[in-house]
């Protein structure tokens, strides 16, 4: 794991918020800033690899500037880049970056919940585990998300502000090639660097 800003200490309870973050939005710091309600800091990690998405629209470098900035200015928030691109790899790296006493918890989307839980790890019992080691904390948008029953104990819901629910990066995108207002949907301090990044090219 390499950190590109990290909030000062050494927290006890560490939400873990991985993404592509193509670009960051407001949602994803509505949502690492729900999950400060029940941690102590929150680390938004970008993985070199993605097991389920390819580097498109902008490339990694662009990325982690954008998540550095966007980050960079709360003290309770860090952002670093991860070799590994699953829940289970991320989890072990912030484990070596954070040491042994912390308890770890992956934020996540609804979405990523669900393939997390149902992924096929090729080993029986995988997922029961790799829960053994983190907790995750899952957003409630578009709806609370319901965990098969033997891993609730270690799955638990964090409610969404209503008006960061319909944010989404894919949004951002296709308001910027579409002409449309989009700079509300990110975080002030990187509008500039998504208007240049993500910019129609020219006709």
């Amino acid at each position: 794991m390499e950190f590109l800003s990290r909030a000062a200490g050494n927290p006890g309870r560490l939400g873990i918020l991985p993404g592509s973050f193509n670009p960051p939005t407001r949602a994803h710091l509505g949502l690492a800033e729900a999950a400060l309600a029940e941690m102590d800091q929150v680390v938004l990690v970008l993985p070199r690899n993605f097991p389920h998405k390819n580097y498109a629209d902008a490339d990694f470098d662009q990325r982690a500037r954008m998540l550095q900035v966007s980050a960079g200015s709360h003290p309770h928030l860090s952002a670093a880049t991860s070799e590994g691109g699953l829940f289970h790899e991320i989890a072990q790296e912030c484990r070596a970056a954070y040491g042994t006493d912390a308890q770890l918890a992956l934020v996540c989307g609804w979405d990523a919940a669900d393939r997390f839980v149902t992924w096929d790890y090729g080993v029986p019992h995988a997922i029961d585990r790799m829960l053994e080691g983190f907790q995750l904390l899952v957003a409630s948008r578009p709806g609370p998300y319901k965990p098969p029953a033997h891993l609730r104990r270690r799955i638990r819901t964090l409610a969404m502000p209503d008006d960061l629910g319909a944010i989404s990066a894919s949004e951002v995108r296709r308001r910027v090639r579409a002409g449309l207002a989009w700079e509300h949907l990110v975080p002030q301090a990187i509008v500039p660097m998504v208007r240049e990044i993500y910019r129609p090219p020219a006709t």
